[in-house]
């Protein structure tokens, strides 16, 4: 992927930003469970960070996919997982099918201020009993006259403790779980919502994660993005801007393990020499970078091909099962060498190790992946090469 001055000056934008706005207080953010979303986010979105590849027509850059790949992989220097993950649930998970497929007014209504920064957005997909298994959710959303009345609950919901509106997919109708789930816009303060206290997670301690009830919830059918029944296709099509985004924003983070690893070992003395002396430690160092850079030229391929309107459904699933997966290994290889010091809660890499943890189950698990992919291949029965 050849980047231009345009995308060098983005890069220095969010660089800026996460070293002014957020680096300095993730320490306290973390201790907090909770940053102040509003507050950070406006401040986003009046650089423009939250609508990059958006339409200009709603306040958006009107980018190519690639400007929104290099702030992910920028925002992978924020020194924990959760804060860049409330942004690209913002970015990439709750507002891509809005952005494409919802009317002018459901748009101006929604897209418009979540790409400012005046609105947080969250995404309701996973239930307690359908995470990956999407097609298995049960939250129903029934017509009433001209509105629907929405019933059921939401589980491991980013952002929905502080957001203003939840891009939620609930069944519509009684039909084939491909084609029976809309996408629908439910303004958080509707009557008959409420929030669970905020999740206590092993990771991404710096992001709220609750579950949604709703409860007799009626909104208008006005607020179904595109066409009743087509929600479903909205979400896969979803999942492939959050598992690109996934996967850039792990590189840069990643490269931070591995840099501090090194330093630190330069530094640790063992029986009079420098850790970082030990072949073992430095030829794992080199492995680890070599995997790294690898992930990043898969996370580029797929998004030239994104760009170019080819489909990505295999490389987006390759680029996400391979960050999951490396990042539980540098982690867990990086903490090794700290020892002792690795093993303390506010270590950088102890952070990044429970942080990375979640890549390999949201926004669908390896093993979702790797079925995506085997059936991409042409490997399960039936099933023809892509």
């Amino acid at each position: 992927m050849i980047f231009t001055q345009e995308h060098q000056e983005l890069r220095r934008t969010v660089k800026n930003f996460v070293d002014k706005e957020i680096n300095p207080y993730v320490d306290q953010w973390e201790k907090d469970g909770r940053f102040p979303i509003h507050e950070v986010f406006k401040k986003a979105g009046g650089l423009g960070l939250l609508g990059i590849s958006k339409p200009e027509k709603f306040g958006g850059m009107g980018l190519d996919y690639s400007y929104s790949i290099v702030a992910a992989e920028e925002f992978g220097t924020i020194h924990c997982g959760g804060v860049p993950m409330s942004l690209g649930v913002q970015t990439d998970m709750c507002t891509p099918a809005l952005a494409r497929f919802g009317s002018d007014e459901l748009r101006d209504e929604f897209l418009r201020p979540a790409i400012s920064g005046e609105m947080v957005g969250c995404i309701g997909v996973s239930e307690v009993g359908a995470g990956s298994d999407v097609a298995g959710l049960k939250t129903t959303a029934r017509k009433d006259a001209d509105d629907y009345i929405i019933d059921g609950s939401k589980m491991w919901i980013t952002n929905s403790p502080s957001a203003d509106f939840i891009c939620l997919l609930a069944n519509t109708s009684d039909g084939k779980p491909h084609v029976n789930k809309s996408l629908i816009m439910v303004p958080m303060n509707t009557p008959g919502i409420t929030v669970s206290p905020h999740l206590d997670k092993l990771g991404m301690r710096s992001s709220e994660t609750a579950q949604v009830f709703f409860d007799n919830v009626r909104v208008p059918q006005r607020y179904r993005i595109g066409q009743e029944g087509a929600g479903f296709m909205m979400q896969m099509l979803q999942f492939q801007e959050e598992r690109l985004f996934g996967a850039a924003n792990m590189i840069k983070g990643l490269e931070h393990c591995v840099d501090a690893t090194i330093e630190y070992c330069k530094e640790r003395k063992t029986f009079g020499n420098a850790l970082i002396d030990n072949q073992v430690i430095h030829f794992r160092m080199a492995e680890l970078a070599c995997e790294i850079e690898a992930l990043r030229a898969l996370v580029y391929q797929a998004t030239e091909m994104y760009i170019a309107g080819k489909d990505v459904t295999k490389l987006a699933s390759m680029a996400k099962l391979k960050a999951g997966r490396l990042g539980r290994e540098v982690s867990d290889s990086c903490l090794q060498y700290w020892g002792g010091m690795g093993f303390m809660w506010d270590n950088p890499v102890s952070r990044a190790y429970r942080d990375v943890r979640l890549v390999s189950i949201g926004g669908g698990a390896d093993e979702i992946m790797l079925g995506i992919i085997c059936k991409l291949m042409g490997i399960l029965p039936g099933k023809k090469k892509a």
